[in-house]
């Protein structure tokens, strides 16, 4: 999907014998968990557009155009066009710097973290034979000060959690940061002694359902969690296009026909669309 990202694996017919979306039948029926944080592209955003943690900076079309180009490159500029239609829609509704901001983010965060996971959980559940997949989105949000109220759970936020941290360092949290870290190391004690987060020797303050590809389930961590923290179909509608409308696009082969990815000269800044959406698949008008 990304054309200038480096950490891509090299299938060496080594230590890597295949792609790894092939060899998930050789180690599927293990028990698996896996899932995201709520605004893990935050980090890596705020490096990419600067703006987006700064009050008085904006994000305007044509910056975030022009971040959609460098990333959606192998498609060309239909690719962007298209990719920039489906995360902007809601700009006519809630034209807000918040609104843009957090797009500009959930981007991110998609194409990075959300897209390879649910890809993961669907290859582990399709080969597994009776090995459960569990999945969770962290939502918690971030404690860092410097970022803007909006912000959730960024990227590796869950971690300190997992861990113990609050009880380890209290003066430095809150009780409600307490509260999700217990329920957090009960869970995953669990699964890691009966390979079910919700059977082991910590109590857990819901059942946590296992995911299938019919269902979606995933357990959203707060720090509240009962019977509605278990949802369904995250993002549902972002998934489908990259998965199927953005990857039917034709690949662009002639790099002199692609945009150009963000190099600092404004000047080189393709034009976001103006209108023109007719090859584009029906933006997503639902869940979000």
């Amino acid at each position: 999907m990304l054309h200038y990202l480096g950490f891509l694996p090299v299938i060496d017919g080594d230590f890597i014998p295949d792609d790894p979306v092939n060899l998930y039948a050789n180690a599927a029926d293990i028990d698996y968990m896996a899932g995201t944080n709520n605004m893990d592209g935050h980090i890596f955003a705020s490096i990419d557009m600067p703006a987006i943690n700064k009050d008085k900076q904006e994000v305007t079309e044509e910056d975030f155009f022009r971040l959609v180009s460098g990333l959606t490159i192998t498609k060309g500029l239909r690719g962007a066009k298209t990719t920039f239609d489906v995360y902007t829609e809601s700009w006519a509704q809630d034209p807000s710097q918040e609104n843009k901001k957090k797009t500009v983010v959930d981007f991110e965060t998609d194409i990075l973290f959300l897209v390879p996971t649910e890809i993961a959980l669907a290859q582990h559940r399709a080969n597994a034979k009776s090995a459960k997949t569990y999945t969770y989105l962290f939502s918690h949000p971030s404690r860092m000060p410097t970022y803007p109220k909006w912000v959730g759970a960024d990227h590796a936020d869950d971690i300190q959690y997992v861990f113990g941290k609050p009880f380890a360092t209290p003066l430095g949290y809150r009780p409600q940061d307490r509260t999700v870290s217990k329920n957090m190391i009960a869970y995953w004690t669990n699964f890691a002694k009966t390979g079910d987060p919700n059977m082991g020797n910590s109590a857990v303050p819901t059942h946590w359902e296992p995911y299938t590809t019919e269902n979606g389930s995933y357990l959203e961590i707060t720090k509240k969690i009962d019977s509605n923290s278990m949802k369904r179909g995250l993002r549902t509608n972002f998934l489908r296009y990259w998965t199927l409308s953005y990857l039917a696009l034709p690949t662009v082969t002639d790099q002199g026909a692609t945009p150009v990815p963000p190099t600092g000269d404004p000047e080189a800044t393709p034009v976001p669309p103006t209108g023109d959406s007719e090859a584009a698949p029906v933006p997503p008008t639902g869940d979000s």
